[in-house]
């Protein structure tokens, strides 16, 4: 598996948007009800790619011999008082490649980039049906420290959305 940065959005667009489809289609919490246009895809991959020029966010991409298995994104925080903090926002990996350490690899690279641009804090929230990601994520220091019940709607079924967090500021010891 090879993790590749920002260099490679401009060509990641179609592979995310099949990615991406297919995980919504079958039910996956990535906030979308429906799979994205392609246009929308392609637009956030531009919009993160000039975002982590300047600082403000870190996008990474696994692929295994040519074909795109996952990608993932953290952005800083826009309020002033919150800038030193980031939001892993999204991170999806194809249902044919799940369970080979993809998603494993992506969130840890982007912890790596959090740290590179001094990121404080960084937090992610997840629907808390997705045990798999809760999983990950506490295993590599995410804390839980917020939950709101029955938050997210699909339909008339409910699931509660979980804050996790990671301090990534050096220890004073």
């Amino acid at each position: 598996m090879v993790l590749r940065g920002p260099e490679a959005a401009g060509r990641a667009a179609e592979p995310v948007h099949t990615i991406l489809a297919d995980l919504v289609l079958g039910g996956a919490a990535l906030g979308w009800v429906d799979p994205p246009p392609l246009a929308e895809v392609a637009a956030l991959l531009t919009e993160l790619a000039r975002a982590q020029r300047s600082g403000d966010a870190a996008l990474r991409f696994a692929y295994a011999g040519g074909e795109l298995l996952g990608f993932g994104y953290w952005r800083r925080y826009t309020r002033p008082t919150h800038r030193p903090n980031a939001d892993l926002e999204k991170l999806a990996v194809a249902r044919s490649a799940h369970g080979r350490g993809i998603g494993r690899a992506l969130t840890a690279a982007l912890i790596e980039d959090a740290r590179a641009e001094a990121i404080e804090i960084l937090t992610l929230d997840a629907r808390g049906d997705n045990s798999s990601a809760l999983h990950l994520y506490r295993s590599l220091g995410f804390v839980e420290y917020g939950r709101l019940h029955d938050f997210v709607a699909i339909g008339t079924t409910r699931y509660d959305k979980v804050f996790c967090s990671v301090d990534l500021r050096p220890s004073s010891a």
